[in-house]
């Protein structure tokens, strides 16, 4: 619990999970505002938790893809509900309409 109420966290975690396998700077430019150092700090510790995978491709120039365990597809599934109330507490829809797509989290449903 002590991890998931950490900024950025749960968003990470989505994110990952929207696009089952994807590459630190693809996270970073979804998570606009995040830093690479708090991004490298939460990926490592939910690594450590075995939320999410590591996984290392012996290549020049070096490719990580990060993806979501069991454990945390199901914690994801957990949160996806909380999003979306999230979302509708801060007027998403009008919002939207608005403003850049991006500032938003998606939450694709897989």
């Amino acid at each position: 619990m002590n991890l998931l109420g950490k900024k950025w966290v749960l968003f990470t975690i989505n994110v990952i999970g929207n696009h089952g396998t994807v590459r630190f700077t693809d996270l970073s430019r979804e998570l606009q505002g995040i830093s690479q150092s708090t991004l490298a700090w939460i990926l490592k510790n939910l690594e450590h938790t075995d939320i999410i995978e590591r996984k290392s491709f012996a290549e020049i120039p070096p490719r990580v893809e990060y993806s979501l365990t069991r454990k945390g597809s199901e914690l994801r599934k957990a949160l996806v509900p909380l999003l979306f109330w999230a979302a509708k507490q801060d007027d998403y829809s009008k919002k939207v309409e608005k403003c850049d797509q991006n500032q938003y989290v998606r939450v694709n449903i897989i």
